[in-house]
């Protein structure tokens, strides 16, 4: 049977208070650790369902749970000596494709570790 459980406060076991709003509104709702080289492959993620490889430093997250709009968050690195970033390609609720950079050339590139997570409403 289903059920729900409303409450305005969580506990800690040390006895701090942690207001729901904060879990709900404050947490990252889809999060991934994956290798860019060679054959892209997840390390660990929660909320992305698949990635794709579209070329060089290019990347396509599939999400589990659909956003409530595509004004999200995204925060992506990809470790020193390289930048990171959506590509031309617009968001969507259900997808983000992102684009990692040599930061000296500008030019695209893959990388071992690429680290990303979204922030925002679910639908």
């Amino acid at each position: 049977m289903a059920g729900k459980i409303i409450a305005d406060t969580l506990e800690t076991g040390a006895g701090a208070d942690i207001s729901t709003s904060y879990v709900v509104n404050g947490s990252a709702k889809a999060w991934i650790n994956f290798n860019g080289t060679g054959t892209i492959a997840t390390r660990d993620s929660f909320s992305v369902s698949s990635i794709s490889d579209n070329g060089t430093g290019a990347t396509t997250l599939t999400f589990s749970n659909a956003f409530n709009s595509a004004d999200y968050v995204l925060n992506y690195t990809t470790g020193y000596g390289a930048s990171a970033n959506f590509t031309g390609t617009a968001p969507t609720t259900t997808t983000a494709r992102i684009q990692s950079y040599r930061t000296d050339t500008g030019a695209s590139q893959d990388r071992t570790y690429n680290l990303v997570a979204l922030h925002g409403d679910l639908a």
